[in-house]
């Protein structure tokens, strides 16, 4: 009976954290968008909601990890349990990062925004990348809740989409700035919006692997997709 009790008061300690970890992402995921707000309209409003949200999404990451240190110093958790454990850790990482990567975007509109610079620059197909990204975050939140590899794989692929989408992207800008230097320093700006919206896939990415490790036991980091494929469906 005893180790009943203390089974469920962890499975309720995880779930706690699970909880908490969800919450977290659900806060990034609305950062993100505000951030796509601001680029698709030009908004300083926006701009200045997604730099508040920052201050709580680190705090946030902080009483996660407190968490965190007290489950494993307590339970002393080994194989899957410590897994899980060590992936919440990663994930809300990530997820801070994610939130990083979204108040750039906002500072970076900022800038664009007071530097008075010209619409004609291709800001549109960053409005795409941009809501590919919060998409990501989405899929990705909704398999890390349901240890689904098969979606945590598809996430892989679009991740890759949106890695091809600013290489398209730097190719234009390249163009914009060599037939007119005028428009070097605001291309710079839409240059650094651009490589945040690809670092926030790259997370989701990282989040994804860490639910086809925890389910599967495999480390596909480095791994190309066709053999994460094979080796994990």
């Amino acid at each position: 009976m005893p180790d009943k009790h203390l089974s469920s008061q962890f499975d309720s300690e995880l779930n706690s954290v699970s909880a908490r970890v969800m919450e977290m992402g659900g806060l990034v995921e609305s950062q993100i968008r505000q951030a796509v707000y601001a680029l698709s309209q030009f908004s300083l409003e926006a701009v200045e909601t997604v730099a508040s949200m920052e201050t709580r999404i680190n705090a946030m990451e902080v009483e996660i990890d407190q968490e965190l240190s007290s489950i494993i110093a307590r339970r002393q958790p080994t194989a899957r349990d410590l897994r899980l454990l060590l992936a919440f850790s990663k994930a809300t990482a990530n997820l801070e990062r994610m939130g990083d990567e979204a108040n750039k975007m906002a500072r970076m509109v900022r800038s664009i925004i007071e530097s008075g610079a010209p619409r004609s620059l291709p800001s549109s197909d960053l409005r795409v990348a941009s809501e590919l990204a919060s998409g990501l975050l989405r899929k990705t939140l909704d398999a890390f809740a349901r240890l689904d590899v098969k979606a945590a794989v598809a996430i892989l692929k679009e991740d890759d989409l949106i890695d091809r989408e600013f290489d398209g992207f730097v190719r234009k800008l390249v163009t914009y700035m060599m037939e007119d230097p005028r428009t070097i320093s605001p291309s710079l700006d839409l240059l650094f919006l651009a490589k945040a919206i690809e670092r926030i896939g790259d997370h989701s990415k990282n989040v994804a692997e860490l639910i086809i490790y925890l389910v599967k036991g495999k480390d596909v980091r480095h791994t190309a997709l066709d053999e994460i494929e094979s080796a994990v469906l």
